[in-house]
C-alpha cells in the first residue's frame, strides 16, 4: 500500500463508534482506494488491524484501540448489477443507501435492512444485520451469495455456501475478524413500488404486543416492529408498525428534502426521566391518534432517524449505549422483568424497539438473531449507574438463555459473551491472527 493512501499519526482519535463510548486511539489509519491494495502483507505488517466502514456500530466492535484501522470507505464502487436476476456485486465500502439509489428505480430492494441505510455492505455482513422482516427473510447473511476474503496468510479466497463454506459461516456475523472483504455479492428483493402499505396500532399491554406479533398476524405482514415506552414497565405500552411493499405508486428513491442536524453535543441534563417521560407520553398519544392505514415512502418507514444528521449528539459528550438482547419466546416472564427493571432504573430514552424474531436460521455461526423476543433500548451513558443496570439485566438474560448483540455492546463480560454464543470456540479457529478489535480483546480475553 503506497504512502499516499494512509496516515500515520501518533494517536488518531477521530474514528469513533456511533455511541461515542468507549473512546479509542488508533496508531495508524490506512485508506485504500483500490481493492488490490488489500493484501496479506498489509494485514501482517499492520497488525493488529481491523476494517472500518461508516462507524455505525454502537460500541467498540468497530474500534481497535492502540492498533490500525483499515478505512474501507474508499472502496465504494458497484462492480456488477444483474437487473434481470437482482444480483449486485459491490466493493466493501458501498453503503446500503447507495445500493438503494441504484436498485429501487429498477424494481429491486434490499432483502434485509437495519434501521439505518448509512451502513457499508461489508459492515452489514460482519454484523449479520437484521431488520423488520426477520420473521420472513432472516438476516442479511441469508441473502449473501458470495464474497472474497483476504487473509494475512496471503490467500484471497472466494467464500460461499459451497466454496470455503466454513469461512463463509464464520465471516457472516464474524465482526470483521476472519479476514478483509474487498467485495461481496448480494441477492436483492423484487418490488413493484417504492411505497410501503403501513398500519399503525397502539398497544397497552404486553399481551397486546404478543397478539400483534403472533405467527398468524406476522404471516400477513412482511415488516413488523414496535416502539415501546421504556418507562411503562410491565404495562408495556407502545406503538406497533407493520407493512408490506405496495403494488402501486411507481419506483422512486424518495430523497429527503429536509434534513435536520444536531450541530453539537447537547448538555447532559437534556435527557432525564422527566423529559423522557414527557416525550414518550406525547409520542404514544400521537401514534395512537394517527393509528390506521397509510401509504408511505420507504425512507420514513425504514430509516426515520437518517433524516437527522448526528442524532447521536442528543445524548451529550458522554455518549450513549444501547442494550439489545433476545430471549426465547417461552421466557415471557424474563422479558417482562427486563422491561420492569429498565422502567424502575429510569435511565432509558425515547428510542426503544421491541420485536419478535422468527425461525429463519442464519448461515453465520456467530449471528445474533434467534427465535424469540428482542428489545433494543438506548441509554445516555451515566457511568457506573448505567453499567450496574446493564449487569442486572445480563443476569436476567443469562438465566433465560438469551443473548446480547455485539454490534451494540460496549461492556459485555467474557462470561456473557460465552453464554450468548455457544459456537465461540469453533469460531476462534477462523479468526485471522492479524485481526483484532477492542471488543474482541475484551470479550474473548485475547492479548493484542
Amino acid at each position: 500500500m503506497n504512502s499516499g493512501n494512509h496516515e500515520d499519526p501518533a494517536q488518531d482519535t477521530s474514528y469513533r463508534s456511533w455511541g461515542n463510548y468507549p473512546r479509542a486511539s488508533h496508531k495508524k489509519i490506512l485508506r485504500p482506494s483500490w481493492m488490490d491494495e488489500i493484501t496479506g502483507a498489509t494485514l501482517r505488517e499492520n497488525a493488529p488491524l481491523l476494517a472500518y466502514g461508516l462507524g455505525r456500530s454502537y460500541g467498540d466492535s468497530c474500534l481497535n484501540d492502540g492498533g490500525t484501522l483499515l478505512d474501507c470507505r474508499g472502496l465504494d464502487r458497484i462492480l456488477e448489477f444483474d437487473v434481470e436476476q437482482g444480483r449486485i456485486v459491490c466493493e466493501a465500502g458501498v453503503s446500503l443507501g447507495e445500493i438503494l439509489l441504484v436498485a429501487v428505480p429498477r424494481g429491486w430492494f434490499l432483502p434485509v435492512t437495519p434501521g439505518t441505510k448509512i451502513v457499508t455492505l461489508a459492515g452489514a455482513i460482519a454484523n449479520d444485520v437484521h431488520g423488520k422482516n426477520h420473521h420472513v427473510e432472516g438476516t442479511i447473511g441469508c441473502h449473501v451469495e458470495r464474497f472474497e476474503l483476504v487473509r494475512s496468510t496471503g490467500e484471497a479466497v472466494i467464500c460461499s455456501r459451497t466454496e470455503n463454506a466454513e469461512l463463509f459461516a464464520a465471516t457472516i456475523g464474524g465482526m470483521g475478524l476472519t479476514g478483509i472483504i474487498p467485495w461481496a455479492e448480494l441477492r436483492l428483493k423484487k418490488i413493484e413500488s417504492s411505497l410501503i402499505e403501513m398500519d399503525t396500532v397502539a398497544f397497552n399491554t404486553f399481551e397486546d404486543f404478543t397478539r400483534l406479533s403472533s405467527d398468524e398476524e406476522g404471516a400477513r405482514y412482511e415488516y413488523t416492529v414496535g416502539w415501546v415506552d421504556c418507562l411503562s414497565g410491565r404495562k408495556t405500552r407502545g406503538i406497533f408498525m407493520r407493512g408490506n411493499h405496495a403494488t402501486t405508486g411507481g419506483l422512486h428513491t424518495h430523497p429527503e428534502k429536509i434534513k435536520l442536524n444536531v450541530p453539537f453535543n447537547l448538555p447532559g441534563f437534556t435527557l432525564n426521566p422527566l423529559t423522557i417521560r414527557a416525550f414518550n407520553t406525547l409520542y404514544y398519544a400521537m401514534g395512537k391518534a394517527k393509528g390506521g392505514h397509510s401509504q408511505v415512502p420507504y425512507d420514513p418507514f425504514f430509516y426515520p432517524l437518517d433524516k437527522v444528521n448526528n442524532w447521536n449528539r442528543i445524548y451529550g459528550e458522554g455518549g450513549f449505549t444501547q442494550y439489545q438482547c433476545v430471549v426465547p419466546e417461552t421466557e415471557v416472564a424474563a422479558f417482562q422483568e427486563i422491561l420492569e427493571r429498565i422502567a424502575h432504573g429510569g435511565q432509558g430514552s425515547f428510542l426503544g424497539v421491541i420485536k419478535k424474531f422468527g425461525n429463519v436460521p442464519s448461515p453465520g455461526m456467530m449471528s445474533f438473531p434467534r427465535p424469540g423476543l428482542t428489545l433494543a433500548l438506548d441509554f445516555p451513558f451515566r457511568g457506573e449507574k448505567t453499567l450496574r443496570l446493564f449487569s442486572e439485566l445480563d443476569e436476567v438474560v443469562a438465566a433465560a438463555k438469551g443473548a446480547l448483540y455485539p454490534a451494540k455492546d460496549p461492556r459485555m463480560s467474557p462470561r456473557m459473551f460465552r453464554l450468548s454464543y455457544p459456537r465461540l470456540e469453533e469460531f476462534r479457529k477462523y479468526v485471522d491472527p492479524a485481526l483484532s478489535s477492542s471488543f474482541w480483546r475484551r470479550v474473548a480475553e485475547v492479548a493484542r
